[in-house]
């Protein structure tokens, strides 16, 4: 792994790590700006965000999920259905 991909993957870990404490902050605005930043970093160095990340955050209005308070969490059929507030709904799969 080149040293740019090292730097970037750092990177997009504490840019999420921001996001979180963001929205727990109630800070939205600041965690979407966050939002946003990693997946352009990941762009930019053509690199995939990790898995708890992408789960997190919403493809629609690029807003960091948390449970109970902006995104809703069921069960249905061997999947995990997340809607976030904008109405945007993700499907994934469990066993």
């Amino acid at each position: 792994m080149a040293d740019g991909e090292t730097i970037a993957r750092e990177r997009i870990e504490r840019l999420e790590s921001l996001a979180r404490e963001a929205v727990a902050a109630d800070e939205e605005d600041r965690a979407r700006s966050y939002v946003r930043r990693a997946r352009r970093v990941a762009e930019r160095h053509r690199l995939r965000l990790p898995r708890s990340f992408e789960r997190s955050t919403c493809d629609a209005c690029d807003t960091y999920l948390r449970y109970g308070y902006n995104a809703r969490s069921r069960t249905q059929s061997g999947h995990v259905v997340v809607t976030c507030d904008c109405g945007a709904q993700s499907r994934y799969p469990y066993e």
